[in-house]
């Protein structure tokens, strides 16, 4: 009984600085070497080296010369009513909820008066509520309300979303998305 009790203790000491020590440090040491921006959090700066967002967080982009995002069940943590940041969640409305299609025909309205044309993922936040990407056709639907706003040429916008246009994962997954906060700072740098 002794051996088996001392043969426990060591297996749980082995185990415990194989997953509690080596494990987080070695994942640490990759993460670091290899993917330094990705383990950091994918952190976006501006000209002046601040940091004003990430890419792999939505932000609220409400000023008529910036692309309009993906609209959150969490109004990504600004405004009063808003959750800390670092919350997720979406609204959790089933379909035949009548909120959501109150919800859903006001973000149509806000749409149709900017003479944007609505898309899904212009008037249906994300399951996360903090996705920062959109469709090709949200981003060039809202081609002209910005040319107006910052006087440059469609031509110029569609070059631009088209070079902040991120393909399929692994060529197969998913769809085409523009990501909203690093297309509105490429929109800042023009």
């Amino acid at each position: 009984m002794i051996q088996d009790i001392t043969t426990s203790i060591r297996t749980i000491v082995v185990l415990w600085l194989l997953t509690a020590l080596i494990y987080p440090l070695l994942i640490f040491v990759i993460g670091q070497g290899f993917f330094p921006a990705q383990a950091n959090g994918s952190l976006v700066t501006n000209s002046q080296g601040q940091v004003i967002g990430s890419t792999l967080i939505g932000q609220a982009f409400s000023r008529e010369d910036y692309f309009g995002s993906r609209p959150s069940a969490i109004n990504y943590s600004i405004g009063e009513d808003a959750f800390p940041t670092g919350l997720s969640g979406a609204t959790n409305l089933a379909p035949s909820n009548p909120e959501l299609l109150e919800l859903t025909q006001a973000r149509a309205e806000i749409l149709q008066a900017a003479d944007i044309k609505p898309t899904a993922d212009l008037l249906y936040s994300s399951g996360s509520g903090l996705d920062p990407h959109i469709s090709p056709a949200s981003a060039i639907a809202q081609i002209d309300r910005i040319a107006a706003a910052r006087n440059l040429s469609a031509d110029d916008l569609e070059i631009l979303i088209k070079q902040n246009t991120e393909g399929r994962f692994l060529g197969i997954f998913g769809e085409p998305a523009v990501n909203t906060v690093t297309l509105n700072l490429a929109l800042d740098q023009l």
